[in-house]
């Protein structure tokens, strides 16, 4: 199982990482796709965020379980 989350959590990163690099590259363009989806874009960076960051946690928990 924690090898698993183990390949989850760069996917996440990854996923974080493109979602932040596509917002900040929209917002520096600016134009209506910027308008309409500059907010949607950043509220999915942060739901990103929370996930990779509940993987890690859960990764951790389960290989601190394991070790003992």
């Amino acid at each position: 199982m924690s090898s698993f989350i183990f390949f989850l959590i760069p996917i996440g990163l990854a996923a974080t990482a493109i979602i932040l690099g596509v917002g900040i590259f929209s917002l520096a363009k600016g134009g209506a796709f910027a308008k309409e989806n500059g907010n949607k874009l950043m509220r999915l960076r942060v739901a990103a965020q929370a996930v990779t960051i509940g993987l890690m946690m859960l990764f951790l928990l389960l290989i601190g379980q394991a070790g003992s």
